[in-house]
């Protein structure tokens, strides 16, 4: 069965979903330099404008009311679980928490961290060594623990898609893909050929299958 009561108005559930999936996040990606900061910055915008409306107040189900309820009048749109827009749309019969979409966001949430959590790792091994990170998730992608935030980011979508979110992601992946290149011109600035060599070898953010490349790296290849 689904639960129709309406759930909206619960401020303080949004902001503790938002301050723990912001912090979970930090404990993972560890932020150390400015641009760090930002993308971590970044990144909890999208959680805290999602959390809103998850808990808060559903915006773009009172934007969309009308062309929702003329299309798909046996949802009752104002109950929480129409939150889950694409599962209510595609007409699962079971509970939306249970439906693909929501299951294969738990795909994308939980492997966004994990590579973000390895490539942490990675990272912090090779700043202490001052040398390349070139091993583990970044022998298969230059930057890993952006690829890590674009897919929590894109999992939240398929849950829980909104307006506002759905804005935010391609300005944030493009935001992503500036500080990524910034990062680069500072580690071809300090290593020169060796990172030349390495980003000729291994993509910026969608591995080639069956690639791998080894070796070790530099605080700005995160």
């Amino acid at each position: 069965m689904h639960d129709t009561s309406a759930a909206y108005g619960l401020w303080l559930l949004a902001a503790v979903n938002s301050a723990f999936f912001i912090f979970f996040a930090f404990t993972f990606y560890k932020p150390k330099t400015k641009r760090d900061w930002r993308s971590l910055g970044a990144f909890s915008a999208f959680i805290v404008a999602l959390f809103s409306e998850m808990y808060g107040f559903p915006l773009t189900i009172y934007l969309l009311s009308g062309w929702l309820q003329s299309h798909y009048p046996q949802v009752n749109w104002f109950s929480h679980d129409a939150g889950h827009l694409l599962e209510m749309m595609f007409g699962w019969k079971v509970n939306p928490h249970f439906g693909p979409f929501h299951l294969l966001s738990f795909v994308f949430i939980g492997g966004g961290f994990w590579i973000i959590a390895s490539g942490w790792q990675v990272l912090y091994r090779a700043q202490r060594r001052h040398t390349l990170a070139t091993t583990g998730v970044y022998a298969y992608v230059r930057h890993p623990q952006y690829v890590g935030f674009m897919l929590i980011m894109f999992g939240f979508l398929l849950q829980w898609p909104t307006l506002l979110t759905l804005a935010m992601f391609p300005v944030l992946v493009y935001m992503y893909t500036r500080l990524a290149h910034s990062e680069e011109r500072d580690s071809l600035a300090e290593f020169g050929l060796a990172y030349r060599r390495y980003m000729d070898e291994v993509p910026a953010f969608i591995p080639k299958l069956g690639a791998h490349h080894g070796g070790s790296t530099h605080d700005s290849a995160s």
